[in-house]
């Protein structure tokens, strides 16, 4: 009988978050850490990628980190990145897409511009960081691709406008495309769909949380560490046969 320490144990492997400076991505980042794996840390925000950096050194078993600022939808920023991750460490066993950006609005107030934006950071970027691992991760003939989406992308969302819910939609089938194609090689390939999750305040005002928080059956917001445990779950060998799927961890909002 399989072991459950070492079923959720990460230790020898390399894992890359994007988007880690803050709420979801940094709830992973530390998740992962703490299991033992080592982590490359990445965002534009390189300032707070030092802060997170220095509290995963603080846990009392650490592992390596690695800072890497990096722009995702910048396809020679992230082939650079992921050379450095290679270079630092000869292997990537797990990518988290979680990078993106959040943009509300009617469609006629959402111009060409934000709409690249939004594209080009929640889904340029999950395209151009997969692209980047792919062969390093054929060569291991193993790997593990986790990209974060949302239930916006699923029922269109209460919060977000349609650039974001069209990024996150196309996220999704990048993420069943991907399975296909990675499979052969032993690369799995899932996407996490989160509610509403406890960020940053200013993604969701009070009002809007009052107005939801009655709708969630379980009757209230996610915690980012709930959205880590599900990625931590993709990430184990007990998901070594799930690929092309999407896991909803929204607290009863949608259901099927």
């Amino acid at each position: 009988m399989d072991d459950v320490a070492e079923l959720l144990d990460l230790r020898g492997q390399v894992a890359l978050v994007t988007g880690a400076s803050r709420g979801i991505g940094r709830a992973i980042a530390a998740l992962f850490h703490r299991a033992g794996a080592r982590i490359a840390l990445l965002s534009r925000d390189a300032a707070a990628l030092a802060v997170v950096a220095q509290e995963l050194a603080a846990h009392p078993d650490p592992a390596a980190t690695l800072v890497v600022p990096c722009d995702v939808a910048d396809a020679a920023q992230v082939s650079a990145a992921v050379g450095q991750i290679a270079a630092t460490w000869g292997r990537l066993d797990i990518l988290v897409n979680n990078a993106g950006l959040i943009h509300a609005g009617s469609l006629e107030t959402i111009t060409p511009d934000a709409w690249q934006r939004v594209l080009g950071a929640n889904l340029t970027g999950a395209y151009l960081c997969c692209r980047a691992v792919a062969p390093l991760m054929r060569q291991q003939r193993a790997g593990r691709i986790i990209n974060i989406a949302s239930i916006t992308a699923q029922t269109g969302g209460v919060s977000g406008g349609v650039d974001y819910a069209a990024s996150k939609g196309g996220l999704l089938a990048l993420t069943k495309t991907l399975a296909r194609d990675l499979a052969p090689d032993n690369i799995t390939v899932n996407a996490i769909a989160p509610g509403q999750i406890a960020t940053d305040p200013a993604l969701l005002s009070a009002e809007a949380r009052r107005t939801l928080t009655p709708q969630i059956p379980l009757g209230r917001l996610g915690e980012p560490r709930e959205i880590a445990y599900a990625a931590l779950f993709l990430a184990s060998p007990m998901a070594a046969y799930i690929t092309g799927a999407t896991i909803d961890v929204n607290g009863g909002l949608l259901k099927r």
